[in-house]
């Protein structure tokens, strides 16, 4: 397993739109993805890009949402997980598997169409930890 570029960011909001407003006035953000529905995952996701990686705004989508826990414990929203590229999925979850790190559910379509499945933060140095096939690497 190697590790791959960071994809993006991502973050908890109560407002996607609102969000963007902040990342466009106060960042000087100016490439702002549509905002769209992940109904499996509970959430609305909108990409905002930076010159080397990609912000997500996640949005929960009712109450349901696993944000939902997150934004009751920061109300004002914040970093939620990191998500890093690898080349092969299966090898990259085996390989964690391997070593004992605890993976949060099964391996799924992620919102940039690719294979992904998350660690939890406990074993990854506190942070929610996404991995993601590489949008290049994926069939």
């Amino acid at each position: 397993m190697k590790l791959g570029r960071l994809n993006h960011v991502g973050v908890a909001t109560r407002s996607i739109a609102d969000s963007v407003v902040h990342y466009r006035e106060t960042m000087g953000a100016s490439i702002v993805g549509e905002p769209f529905d992940l109904p499996a995952q509970g959430v609305k996701v909108c990409f905002i890009d930076t010159p080397n990686s990609q912000i997500e705004l996640i949005e929960p989508l009712g109450d349901n949402s696993p944000v939902m826990k997150f934004l009751e414990k920061n109300p004002l929203g914040g970093q939620h997980h990191v998500c890093f590229e690898v080349e092969d999925i299966e090898a990259a979850r085996a390989h964690f598997e391997k070593i004992g790190k605890r993976i949060l559910g099964p391996t799924r379509t992620g919102a940039h169409g690719t294979p992904i499945f998350f660690l939890h933060p406990k074993d990854m140095e506190g942070v929610l930890t996404e991995i993601m096939e590489s949008p290049q690497q994926a069939h």
